[in-house]
Parts: C-alpha cells; structure tokens; sequence
C-alpha cells in the first residue's frame, strides 16, 4: 500500500523512510518531491563506439558538474546519468517508487529508463537515466524538481535487504556510477 503524507511522516520519525534533506513543503499528498544534484556522467562518443554489457564502462563516460548558474543542457536524443540531491532511504519493511514530475515530462524529459525501484535496506542518492525525448535541447539546473518518490509498506520485513546482500552493486551511492552490468556475467 502506498504510504498517504501523515504516514510518510511518521515512517520518517521512526526511522524506517529517510528523506535528507528534508523540507515539508515537498511532501505532497502520496510522495516527496526530490531535486537533481549537480553531477551528471555522459559517454565519451569519441572514444567508444558500442557498449559492451560484459566490460566495465566506467572509462566510458566522462563527469560533468554544473552550477546553479550553469546548468546542463541535455540535447535530442541524449541520455545521460544525473542524481537525486537528497539522500533518500528505507527499512527492511518499505520500498521507494521514483517517478518524474509532470512538468519534467512534458518537457520531454525521461528520468528513468528502468531503475526507478529503491530496494528495502538501501540508502543513497539515486541515480537518474535522463534522456530528452524532445526535439530540442533541454536545460536542466542544479536543485530544481525533477522527481518524486512515493513509499509502500511491504507485507512483512524482508529475510534479505539490499545492503545485506553480498552481489548488491548499488549501495550507498553519493554520486552517480556507470552501469555495474558486468559484474552480472
């Protein structure tokens, strides 16, 4: 069941949600509305020309830090890897649904292609896989809305949570990371 705004608070006083920072202005009837963080990661076209899902792809892409008067401009067609501000996290008993917000969308922005869950147990600054589905450069700054995650019980606490698991490739993050798909093989 999807936690209502009173108990998205009190799942944040006892510890099992953790939103940080947090504002109350952002916390909307079913969700929290969460902010783009200033790194971003892009391939490097220049010097790769196929993505190998078996090979490490961290030399692949190349960092990119905006400022808030700087912002990043994600042209057609484009996708790169940007980040939550916050730090979002949750117990071994709740899971984290990351959505865009409607004004994002309608911009032509995607801000997940599939990686919108946040697993029981983790605790991060979520990595965003933007694309800009428009015909038209998009700017993007530093803080502003970009998504909203809404938050489920779960039928029971879980045996295993995500940083407990010795495969979890994604624990923690602080900045965004190339994909750790090769390590699945």
């Amino acid at each position: 069941m999807i936690l209502c705004d009173k108990d998205i608070l009190a799942s944040m006083a006892s510890g099992d949600i953790v939103v940080d920072p947090f504002d109350q202005k952002y916390l909307q009837p079913a969700s929290v509305d969460l902010h783009l963080d200033k790194h971003f990661l892009v391939f490097d076209t220049t010097q790769n020309f196929v993505i190998d899902p078996k090979k490490p792809m961290d030399d692949m892409m190349k960092e990119v830090v905006i400022t808030e008067d700087r912002p990043f401009v994600l042209h057609p067609g484009e996708f790169a890897l940007g980040m939550i501000y916050e730090t979002t996290g949750v117990s071994d008993a709740f899971v984290g649904r990351l959505e865009g917000k409607s004004s994002v969308g309608r911009m032509g922005v995607m801000i997940h292609v599939t990686a919108g869950f946040l697993d029981p147990g983790n605790s991060l600054k979520m990595t965003l896989e933007l694309h800009n589905t428009a015909n038209m450069p998009i700017l993007l700054y530093y803080k502003m809305p970009i998504a909203q995650m809404a938050f489920e019980r779960m039928s029971d606490t879980c045996d295993r949570s995500y940083d407990k698991m010795g495969n979890a490739k994604y624990v923690g993050d602080t900045k965004p990371r190339a994909s750790q798909m090769w390590k699945n093989f």
